[in-house]
């Protein structure tokens, strides 16, 4: 039901991000046009997560200290305060979340309390709050929502 997978990648490794890194894959319809991504790959900075597969539905609160890929239906609360959520392209998310960073290439429906990045891709829907350090909308994503900037102005330097 779960799937951990875990990345030995040496600490040394000079290639080795303190981000989390996605790729979606499109797969071609029949007329060989691409559309929605059906299958996303994610590479996380400390090589632990789990991923909550697409026939899969929770309903209840998720918290925890690893990153988390959500190609399923979460119904409620997810806290994962220090690390990066995924919502794949099949994922579905209603509730609250707190996280890190997170990436949106599906559905969300609820507020996202990010300490540093929100990204809601070019397929996502999004309907909810936001408060983060910095966000970014792809073009072609859906956002239905308010947003609140989680940092103070750039003062401007005044000369006397």
């Amino acid at each position: 039901m779960f799937k951990r997978i875990r990345n030995a990648k040496d600490a040394k490794d000079k290639n080795n991000t303190k981000r989390l890194e996605v790729k979606l894959e499109k797969a071609p319809d029949q007329t060989g046009k691409r559309n929605k991504p059906t299958s996303i790959s994610v590479q996380s900075p400390n090589g632990e997560m789990t991923i909550i597969g697409e026939g899969v539905i929770i309903d209840g609160k998720i918290s925890g200290s690893g990153n988390l890929v959500v190609n399923g239906l979460i119904k409620g609360d997810i806290d994962l305060e220090e690390n990066i959520l995924t919502v794949g392209p099949q994922g579905r998310i209603e509730g609250v979340i707190i996280v890190k960073d997170v990436v949106i290439n599906g559905q969300m429906n609820g507020k996202v309390n990010a300490m540093e990045t929100v990204n809601i891709a070019q397929h996502a829907d999004f309907c909810g709050d936001i408060k983060a350090g910095s966000i970014s909308i792809d073009a072609g994503a859906l956002f239905n929502g308010k947003i609140v900037m989680d940092r103070e102005p750039d003062k401007i330097n005044e000369t006397p």
